[in-house]
């Protein structure tokens, strides 16, 4: 068989981008095959700066900051541009659309091959788009997910959008008023809350106990304690049984609830967009939503490989990347590497950020006896960086052994996402706990939070050093006092 290509990559995601990019750097011939690559997803991003800025906006006057207007009305309030808010969303989009062009990618050395494809297996493995067969020693799947509707009466006729659809959806004047959002996922709460700045009245919904599974319970209800104060009204451990539209308005029965709305989002869940890769016809298997794939991202069939939200999970750009980058090495070298998401941190770019990375205080109590684990913990209150910029809504949780190793990490407060990535550099190289008390952060900055978290090793080791030489006094004097 004559091969093509090193690699073909399938799916003009942001993964399917690095990995292309990367071939070339590893000298490989690459197709990517993209029938459409959207940047709906940056539109959240700015509207999520737009409703802090607004926020903060409003708050001036605790900076001692005045607006100036020359009429006499006593309220200012302000004004925001849909039009212009929009206009600048898909200015950035466009730009970013620029710079990962067919022509740009296309000058790496990558070719790309615009239009939708399907394997076949006969005579020899290759995929087709259109009216041309591309052949390669390996293939990867980098074609993200879609959403799936849940089967509550009445929502496909009702209408709904989706998280992708939400900022397109709205006209140039403003948002509809009310909004009900349905799933815990890390662009939902982004959503729900970046709504709620804005003026809207927004309800979040989720069937579980904690407004985003996998995150530390503490840390969780954390969140959505700051959530509600900033009138999102959460609704856990509820399931939506019925929608309808009732004189012309939309009504959700959300457990003992009726709520009229607007607005439905749904964010329940994602399965692989493989339905038109004819994956059946060359052994590549799916369950339960996601591809079967190993620990080196093989699916059943060796020769393709897959990364990103297709294979499950959050829909996290940079787990796809580290996915695509384990992924790509194996397909064109030798298959040795293996993922480890133990030192891989994720988070919600809520307003604080929740970032968490390795164990949360409950695995880590299940993997090892608890009198092995010590839990740190220290408030953003204590921070001088917090106080001066009104952030002082947070904590930061550390999770390590006696020993010093650390295990993981749960912080919620402001620019968690920049350190968290000190943590998963020092679960990575098992960096000791007692190295990250010794740091000399910056003054003032958010980073101190660290070394603050860091240094009640040192007080909870002592302590229970105390204790111990406390029983062992007090276990002598007993033998002592009766001649044992």
């Amino acid at each position: 068989m004559t091969v093509d290509y090193d690699i073909v990559i399938i799916g003009g995601t942001q993964a399917g981008h690095y990995a292309a990019q990367m071939a070339t750097q590893f000298k490989a011939k690459v197709a990517l095959v993209e029938p459409k690559f959207s940047y709906e997803f940056i539109h959240q991003h700015v509207f999520s700066e737009i409703g802090k800025l607004t926020q903060q906006l409003n708050n001036t006057a605790q900076f001692g900051i005045k607006a100036l207007y020359s009429d006499t009305t006593e309220e200012y309030q302000i004004s925001l541009t849909w039009s212009e808010a929009m206009l600048y969303a898909q200015s950035v989009a466009s730009n970013l659309e620029e710079l990962n062009s067919p022509a740009i990618l296309a000058a790496q050395g990558i070719d790309v091959i615009l239009g939708e494809g399907r394997f076949q297996s006969s005579p020899h493995l290759t995929f087709v788009v259109g009216d041309r067969l591309l052949r390669a020693r390996t293939y990867l799947l980098a074609n993200g997910s879609v959403p799936i509707i849940p089967e509550i009466e009445g929502l496909q006729k009702t209408g709904f959008l989706n998280l992708s659809q939400i900022w397109q959806s709205i006209s140039s004047e403003a948002p509809p008023q009310n909004w009900v959002i349905l799933g815990g996922v890390p662009q939902s709460i982004q959503v729900a809350q970046t709504l709620a700045r804005l003026g809207c009245s927004v309800t979040l919904i989720v069937n579980s106990p904690l407004i985003i599974d996998h995150a530390d319970p503490e840390i969780a209800q954390l969140l959505q304690a700051h959530l509600e104060a900033g009138g999102v009204r959460v609704l856990t451990q509820t399931s939506v049984t019925q929608v309808r539209i009732i004189e012309n308005k939309k009504w959700l029965q959300a457990g003992d609830k009726a709520i009229e709305t607007d607005e439905i989002v749904v964010a329940t869940a994602q399965h692989p967009n493989v339905e038109f890769l004819n994956l059946a016809a060359v052994g590549v298997k799916w369950h339960h939503r996601r591809l079967v794939v190993n620990e080196k991202l093989q699916t059943t069939n060796h020769r393709i490989y897959a990364c990103g939200d297709v294979i499950g999970g959050y829909d996290c750009p940079h787990i796809a990347n580290y996915e695509a980058r384990i992924a790509l090495k194996n397909a064109l070298f030798c298959p040795s590497h293996k993922v480890n998401y133990q030192c891989i941190p994720w988070g919600v770019f809520s307003q604080p950020i929740l970032a968490q990375v390795g164990a949360t205080e409950a695995q880590a109590k299940r993997q090892y006896p608890q009198d092995q684990i010590l839990v740190l913990r220290q408030h953003f209150k204590t921070l001088a960086a917090a106080h001066i910029q009104e952030e002082i809504t947070g904590i930061c949780k550390l999770v390590v052994r006696r020993n010093g190793e650390i295990l993981g990490a749960s912080i919620l407060g402001a620019q968690a996402h920049e350190f968290i990535n000190v943590i998963a550099l020092a679960i990575a190289q098992k960096i000791k706990i007692y190295q990250i008390a010794n740091l000399a952060s910056i003054f003032p900055s958010y980073s101190e939070i660290l070394e603050q978290t860091a240094r009640e090793w040192d007080k909870q080791k002592l302590q229970s050093n105390i204790l111990k030489q406390e029983f062992l006094e007090g276990f002598f004097h007993f033998r002592r006092n009766w001649n044992i």
